[in-house]
Parts: structure tokens; sequence; C-alpha cells
């Protein structure tokens, strides 16, 4: 794991600004290529091959391709060895040197072969071109910027604000898409100009053009034609989760795992015990209130597999780690785990370099509980409209929230603020928190002149493409193209790194997520039963309460912050912060305050999502300074 960063012209001053703003990212070393064409840098994390001979930018033997690199290639021993076979001599034990030899002998597909994480940046000096890849589901981060004939990359937004240049300018768009989905989601990011570059895509920039094309995508259509017994197909899962654990074992340096005690986590840790026959390190996170702790599970699991368990417990939370936490994050992203994953990566870094974790199991498998809620929208749908808006919606919206997390009147209420949006938005609209009378009331005339109120255009564009022809796996589509990548993967990776510490997520690996797109939606989603197929392959390896538990997460308890802790903190920050008063309709922001606080209606999400907006311009567009670590 490492931070790379470049541009198209020699500046060695700019090109190690670039690199120092990410020292976080790898904290081992450094390394520059400069020639009057590109200026590269990298910053590196030693994981694998931790001598001189992984130094990056690495170079081919002739000196004509150069590359920098962040991530792992869990199956570059086997290319090696194939690529060997074809009489290309390796220099290092470094999977980077895979890219170069690979790309002499298959040119761009080589990324095709690749098993693991990646992103990188390739300089063809013979061909005079300069490829930039993100792998095939955006576990890892990349960022560039184009004007005119210029192109500038890099692993984090604040390395390319780096060049003065680059102009800091809020994208509204992206700010609307952010206030209802919590993410930007691809392209854009919140500075108009800077763009993500989408998951399973690649950049190819020559003769001073650029042009983005998709190299991978998945394909749902084999689940219509789906053979295999229940038998084979929990055999296949868990052959498939074992094998990408054992690659993800790989490693030069200390490892652990994160365990929540939820079912992803649990089924990790239990395929990990299988090949580490030491001493397993297991870490977790607790808060006070038990409807936001799962600390009994977790033990639960710990105890079985003999791990070395350690326990982090969160009961506080300040401005300053919330700012800390954005600064890493590049741009506002209102995941109510962020923090606690930042925290807990903190406390795991302090005796391993890195950890295996659980994120996308979900997405995969179907685990999320808004599948549920899609399934019950249909029936729901069969109630004429008329007694659905006057009787039901009328008075479940009028009810009050609960302290707790979850529990009966609040899900109702989040079931019903989903159901009332567009159904061309499917699932996801229990995942999006705009509605018509946030756009009404809280946006500035201004605002709404410059912006397109279409929450779901560019889901539509993902409904277009996705394969699927059963409702769950059109549904699992979205969530790992739209999504997933800018949101759950980016989270993980900012808040690890900002600890210079690798996380491996193993039910990502693409043998895994391909298998499982060829099988029928409804062996995931049975009746009600979410992960209903993964939940039959851990039969017998987890305990039965692990196994058949429902889903809760170890995010932050932020409704009972922003009414007590943050209160005021929040109410002068919204009121004061030159972003919202310029956007957000002041008298309208003061309300959801109070209606929040009086606990007539559950506002975090807005109201958390407008508080990091403010921190965030703060500190990007006020204070103009981008380094120094962020707290």
């Amino acid at each position: 794991m490492c931070g790379i960063c470049g541009f198209n012209w020699r500046d060695e001053t700019r090109i190690r600004r670039m690199a120092e703003t990410m020292a976080h990212r790898g904290p081992d070393q450094d390394g520059f290529y400069l020639s009057d064409e590109w200026s590269l840098g990298h910053r590196r994390l030693s994981i694998i091959d931790l001598s001189e001979q992984g130094r990056q930018p690495m170079t081919n033997e002739d000196g004509s391709l150069w590359v920098v690199f962040n991530g792992e290639i869990f199956n570059f021993a086997e290319i090696r060895a194939e690529l060997e076979a074809k009489g290309h001599q390796f220099r290092s034990h470094s999977d980077t040197e895979v890219i170069l030899h690979g790309y002499e002998e298959y040119g761009e597909d080589i990324v095709h072969r690749f098993r693991g994480m990646f992103a990188f940046g390739l300089w063809d000096q013979r061909r005079r071109r300069f490829v930039l890849v993100r792998d095939r589901l955006g576990i890892k981060p990349l960022y560039y910027y184009l004007a005119g004939s210029k192109l500038i990359f890099a692993s984090e937004i604040k390395s390319i604000l780096e060049h003065p240049e680059v102009p800091r300018t809020l994208n509204r768009q992206a700010l609307y898409a952010y206030l209802g989905f919590e993410f930007v989601p691809a392209p854009d990011t919140m500075f108009a100009g800077i763009k993500k570059l989408p998951a399973g895509h690649r950049l190819i920039f020559e003769n001073g053009q650029a042009r983005v094309e998709q190299y991978w995508d998945l394909d749902f259509s084999a689940a219509d034609s789906f053979r295999m017994s229940e038998g084979e197909c929990v055999e296949r899962i868990r052959f498939l989760i074992d094998e990408s654990v054992r690659y993800r074992l790989i490693s030069d340096v200390p490892l652990a795992a994160f365990l929540s005690g939820g079912l992803d986590s649990s089924a990790i840790v239990a395929m990990m015990r299988r090949h580490v026959s030491g001493p397993l390190r297991t870490f977790t996170i607790g808060y006070a209130d038990k409807t936001f702790s799962e600390l009994d599970y977790a033990q639960t699991v710990a105890n079985q597999f003999g791990t070395e368990h350690h326990i982090l417990m969160i009961d506080d939370m300040t401005p300053e780690l919330i700012e800390k936490s954005l600064w890493h994050l590049d741009e506002p992203m209102t995941d109510l785990s962020s923090i606690p994953l930042m925290l807990i990566c903190q406390e795991a870094r302090k005796t391993v370099t890195v950890c295996l974790s659980g994120e996308g199991g979900d997405e995969v498998f179907a685990g999320y509980d808004r599948f549920k809620a899609s399934k019950m929208a249909r029936y729901y749908a069969m109630i004429p409209a008329p007694l659905r808006q006057a009787l039901i919606e009328s008075w479940i919206l009028r009810l009050k929230d609960r302290p707790q997390k979850k529990g009966a009147i609040n899900l109702l209420k989040r079931f019903i603020e989903g159901a009332v949006l567009p159904a061309e938005g499917r699932h996801l609209r229990w995942q999006y928190f705009g509605s018509r009378r946030m756009d009404d009331q809280l946006f500035t005339e201004a605002f709404r002149r410059e912006v397109v109120f279409d929450p779901f255009l560019r889901v539509r564009g993902y409904n277009s493409r996705c394969t699927a022809t059963d409702a769950v796996n059109h549904e699992l589509y979205l969530d790992m193209r739209f999504m997933m990548a800018d949101s759950v993967l980016m989270k993980v990776d900012k808040m690890s790194m900002a600890n210079s510490l690798e996380v491996r997520v193993p039910l990502l690996d693409h043998h895994l997520v391909e298998f499982m797109a060829t099988v029928p939606g409804n062996w995931k989603l049975k009746g009600f039963q979410t992960k209903a197929i993964f939940r039959k392959a851990l039969e017998g390896m987890l305990p039965h309460e692990i196994v058949y538990r429902g889903k809760q997460g170890y995010s932050l308890p932020v409704k009972h912050l922003l009414r007590g802790q943050l209160r005021d903190r929040l109410t002068t920050l919204l009121n004061e912060s030159p972003v919202i008063r310029e956007n957000m309709n002041l008298d309208f922001v003061n309300r959801l305050i109070r209606e929040h606080v009086a606990m007539t209606h559950n506002h975090n999400h807005v109201l958390w999502g407008l508080m990091h907006t403010a921190i965030w311009h703060r500190r990007f567009f006020e204070n103009r300074t981008t380094g120094g670590g962020g707290a």
C-alpha cells in the first residue's frame, strides 16, 4: 500500500511536495522519476519485498517503462513464473515488477490477469503513452485533474491541490448528491475539475488527449441458467473464500483481522485460523450504548478461534476527530463508521501493518436491510395510493424518533421515508437521505439555479447497463458498481492509510464476486432472510448465533451526539459557515436542528452531512494549507 502521484512535465519541487502531502500513506520510503515529459512520485509502505529492490518508481530492464503502484497483486508469484518462462528477467521479489513485465508481454490487457487491489500509473516512453488504472471494484482510490494538455494524478485529492493552478471551486452538483447519498459518486468529487477514475476503468493519455474506458464490469446474465445444487454452491463459496483469504495472508510484515462479531468478519477470522497456526490478533470496537455495540458477539468468535482479542471502547467524540477524518477523506463522507474505523486502525497499527476485514460481504451476498425493504415495498405498493398517503404515511412520519439504533418505530419510519421516493431508485431509496421537502426548503435560490435536482439520474445509467434479470441481483449490481467503491471502500482506504495500515478485503476477490454474480438472487435473499446461501456455507464453521444473527454494524451513535455533546458546536458551525450560509436556507437548517434535538424527527444524516461540509470547507477553502496531518 502506498501513495502515488505525477504530472506530465518536469518539476522536482512540486512532485516532492505532492508526495510529502501523502507521507501517511507510505512512511517507509519515498522515490521519484523525473524527465522532460513526466514527473512521478511515490510514498512506500513496505509490505512485500522490504529491500531496496522494491523501491518505486520502478523501471524495466531498458528504462523504457516506469510505474508507480499502490496496492497488492496477490497472485504475482504465478504471473511472475509465467513471465519468466517467456524469458523475462526479474530484479526484485516485488509484485510491482510484475506490472512492468506483464505490460511488456500483454500490454494493457495484463490487468485482466491481476488478482488484487491496485491503482497504478505507467509511462510507456516508446509509445509516448501514459496509462492510469483503477482495480475492478475500486478498492484503491485514484484521482486526476485534466486541463488542456496537462494531466495531474494522485492517490489523494490533497496531493493534486499542491498545484496552485488547480482551482479550489465547489462542485455544487456533487454537494447535492453527497447530502443525499452521503458520498460523492464517481467520476465527480466535491472539487469542480478534479475527477475520480471510476472502478474498473483506465485512463489512457497520449498526444495531449485523454480517454477514459471501462475494462471490466460485473455480469449477472449467467444467473438465469445456474445449474449447481445448493450443496455444490456452498462448497464453491467455501473454497473461494478460503482461497481468497490464503492469498491475502501473503506478507513480509505482521498482520491481523478486524472482528466486529458480524457474519463477514467472523467468516474471515474462521478462514484465517485454518492457515495461521500461531498467534492471531483481532481488533473490535465497543460502545457503552448496547444497541450500538457488538462486543459479546465478537468475543464469542474470538474465544472459538483462540485469538489475541483487543477491544477499543469509544465513548467520546471531538470536533478535532471529525476534522482529522475529513482531512484524510479529502471530501465529505458521512458514513457513520468512518471515525470509529479511523480509531481502530490507529489501535491496530501499534502492533501490525496489515489487517484483513469483511467489507464487501453485504454487497456480494445481499446483507443489507435495504434488500428486505425493497422486497417489502413491492407488497406495500399494492395498497391504494390515497390510503398510503392519507393514513399510513402521514401518521407514521409524525411519530417521534426512538433513542435506540433501530427498533420497530425507527425502522418503520425509515421504510416510509424511502417508500415515498421514486421507485426508479430501486433499493437505493433506503440509502438516500434527501427528499422533496429537503430539495424545496434546504437550498437557496442561487444553488437551485445551478443544480439539477434529479437524485437518481446517474442510477438510471447503471440500471440500463445491468444484465441481471431478477430484482435482488439488479440491486446488488447497483451496490457494487454505483455505491461501494466511493463510499465503503473509499472510507476503508482513507481511514486505514491515515494510520499507515493496509486493509485487505478477501470477500471482494473478483473470482468470488464473479461466481456470486452467477447465483440467482433468491438464493441470496430467501424470503426475508439476507445472505441465505452465505449463511448456509458457514454452518458448522461458526456458532449458530453468529451465523443467524441480524446485521448491526459498528456505526457511531451520531444522533445522540448531535443532541448532546456536539449540539452547541453543530448550531454554531452551521450558522457561521460560509458554505452553509451561501447555499442553504439557514431558517430551515435551524428548524432541522430543533426537530432533531426535540426527537420529533431523526435528522442525524442531513445534519451530520452539513456539519462535515462546513468543517471540510473551512479546512480546504478558508484555510488553504493542506499539510500537517489534519489534526
